[in-house]
């Protein structure tokens, strides 16, 4: 098959061409724009385009298939060409169905935990030997793609997300899988990160739900109230539905113990975000035949690989953490995470906001107290990357102080006062939380937290 790819540098997009180049088939492709690590890859896999730009002359009738990625727009002179040539044009999602329209089809999906979630379950498969296929939207410890499509594996494993497929399909990605098991973690809008309104965004769950094959299987956390309704409303009734809940556990020094029966199953990681996401995983693979037994030993060595209340350095009297500030509810999560796990230390969080989304009220009122189970709280908004230099930090200082509304709070505005204040922080008996955006970071971590273990 010749297959070319438009937009070939999306993360997705390059992982895929390189798959089916490896597979045998003929792949092409174009982009405006290939940045690290897609370049280097694509690059290797002989794949990379001579130039950059798109060029219509490459778009002739003996192309099977055209996918089209994201970063390119309806109007694309490629994609033009081809519909005047009538070639079938591919989002990913849909040619991916397309390829896996006779294996087992799981997909994983919901607000937050479904990366976790994924990785979790392909962490237990690769280490009882049980070989498949996978989607994934990071980088995942242990696996080198974000993309393996094969045609002799039985099981593909897809991370589903609710938004748009491609420029020209406004479906989700995920109503284009047709699972044969869906799992959802949960539901919640979040108007400062999502692209449509409230009851549009619900809506997209309770198609994927509809778009479950006959006798196939729904997996929901019942922990979600949202989502139990969504559940409760669906009128699918040819599936089979099994909520999962979070598991009863204890902190010993430290570290946390799943219960099973009277046995008490160490981890390697922590917090109720990561002990349901165990449970949700955990009843996927007993779908797929894998046994309670085997699935606990398995996950028992674990890591977050996705930087969800990451380790990043210790003494072994003080101990720092990272994870990704999604929301407001995140942040409160994970604060409470690490005190519930080290009860008897005290914690300093340091969070950096984009000052874009701070200057909106709306956006930032709904961080209100959501520090108040930090002892110390440290937020950042880095004037040296705003490019509207008529933003008034010294308002915003106060706009942050009045919401955030805790004793112990300070604004810093540049990288070399963050790292005085962890200097001069006297960290002894307390942990540490670097909470960052997904879209932006212009904070050195492992930098970051030499400097607060250095102080006693």
């Amino acid at each position: 098959m010749r297959v070319h790819f438009i937009a070939i540098g999306g993360a997705v997009m390059h992982n895929l061409a390189i798959s089916l180049a490896e597979q045998g088939h003929q792949v092409s492709g174009s982009d405006d724009q290939v940045v690290e690590p897609s370049k280097s890859r694509l690059k290797k896999a002989g794949l990379l385009p001579e130039t950059t730009g798109w060029f219509p002359e490459v778009i002739t009738e003996d192309i099977d298939a055209v996918i089209l990625g994201m970063h390119a727009a309806d109007d694309n002179p490629e994609l033009l060409r081809a519909q005047e040539l009538n070639i079938k044009i591919y989002s990913f999602p849909e040619f991916i169905y397309e390829q896996s329209v006779d294996k087992t089809r799981v997909v994983v999906a919901g607000t937050y935990g479904k990366t976790t979630i994924m990785s979790m379950i392909m962490h237990v498969m690769k280490k009882l030997g049980r070989d498949f296929d996978y989607l994934v939207g990071a980088q995942l410890e242990g696996f080198d793609s974000l993309v393996k499509l094969t045609t002799h594996n039985k099981i593909i494993l897809l991370e589903g997300d609710e938004y748009y497929a491609s420029p020209i399909d406004h479906r989700s990605k995920f109503h284009l899988f047709h699972p044969n098991i869906a799992l959802i973690s949960g539901v919640e809008w979040n108007e400062s990160r999502a692209n449509m309104a409230q009851e549009e965004y619900v809506k997209q769950f309770e198609t994927l739900i509809d778009t479950i094959v006959r006798k196939g299987t729904l997996i929901y956390n019942k922990d979600s109230a949202s989502l139990v309704k969504i559940v409760e409303e669906t009128s699918e009734c040819n599936i089979n539905r099994h909520g999962y809940k979070l598991p009863e556990y204890t902190i010993n020094k430290g570290i946390t113990y799943l219960h099973l029966g009277e046995e008490r199953i160490p981890l390697q990681v922590f917090g109720k975000l990561n002990l349901s996401n165990i449970a949700g995983a955990y009843t996927v693979c007993e779908w797929l035949g894998i046994k309670r037994v085997d699935f606990y030993e398995a996950i028992k060595d674990f890591k977050s690989s996705i930087r969800y209340l990451e380790f990043v350095a210790s003494d072994n009297e003080r101990v720092v953490y990272q994870d990704f500030l999604y929301s407001p509810y995140k942040l409160r999560t994970s604060i409470h995470a690490v005190k519930e796990q080290f009860p008897n230390q005290a914690l300093v969080t340091i969070i950096e906001l984009n000052v874009y989304d701070v200057i909106n009220k709306s956006f930032l009122d709904t961080y209100r107290e959501s520090m108040d189970e930090s002892d110390y709280a440290a937020i950042l908004i880095n004037k040296e990357v705003i490019k509207d230099k008529n933003i008034l930090l010294s308002n915003l200082g106060q706009e942050i102080q009045q919401v955030f509304n805790h004793e112990n709070l300070v604004f810093l505005t540049d990288i070399p006062s963050l790292e005085l204040y962890l200097e001069e922080f006297k960290s002894l008996g307390f942990n540490s939380l670097f909470m960052i955006s997904p879209d932006h970071n212009s904070m050195d971590i492992v930098s970051l937290a030499d400097k607060f273990l250095k102080n006693y």
